[in-house]
């Protein structure tokens, strides 16, 4: 419980990063530019491609286990949890993307 405890609470603090320097949207750098938040589709599209990369690592950990190329017990089934609750995140976000869909469409203007 505590490893996800810490999961969840590295993940709480790398938000502020994805919405831009200093956390806020728009913010402004030394030379004047600014510098918006990146869409949601760029972060889903993110997010799909790093839950591809943790089971395509957890499919290789248990090749390795499995043909005795020095791979523990132990490091293919954390690689092989990772790759799983990446998978479960991610389905989670698109059922709520999904239901926040029918929603909007579902309302009567």
């Amino acid at each position: 419980m505590i490893p996800a405890i810490n999961a969840i609470n590295s993940a709480v603090s790398a938000l502020p990063s994805l919405t831009g320097i200093a956390g806020s949207p728009g913010a402004a750098l030394s030379s004047g530019q600014t510098v918006s938040p990146a869409p949601f589709s760029d972060l889903f599209t993110d997010a799909v491609g790093q839950v591809d990369q943790l089971e395509s690592q957890a499919h290789t950990a248990v090749a390795g286990l499995m043909t005795g190329s020095g791979v523990d017990v132990h490091q293919a089934m954390i690689a092989t949890q990772k790759a799983s609750m990446a998978f479960e995140l991610a389905l989670a976000v698109r059922n709520k993307a999904v239901q926040a869909y029918q929603s909007v469409i579902g309302m009567q203007f």
